[in-house]
């Protein structure tokens, strides 16, 4: 007899995955923002455009992974109606 995992279980567990997936994208992107900005200020000596471009871009990495993950719920409003 096979063992069968329920459908909530599976959508659970795609959930938390996603989840995840988006905080290490987020991880990754930042750190690498973060080094950009760092060799900018002291090696580029742009201290200020280092900044302006830190906080920018780390606005734009959470809004862009905000819209990035209300797609697939929108996607998924729009199969159960």
């Amino acid at each position: 007899m096979a063992d069968t995992i329920p459908a909530e279980e599976i959508r659970a567990h795609r959930r938390s995955y996603t989840t995840f997936e988006r905080l290490v994208l987020f991880s990754v992107l930042h750190i690498a923002l973060v080094l950009v900005c760092l060799a900018l200020a002291f090696l580029g000596d742009a201290p200020l455009i280092a900044f302006l471009l830190g906080v920018g871009g780390s606005l734009a990495i959470i809004v862009g992974l905000m819209v990035r993950g209300r797609a697939p719920d929108l996607k998924k409003m729009a199969e159960d109606q």
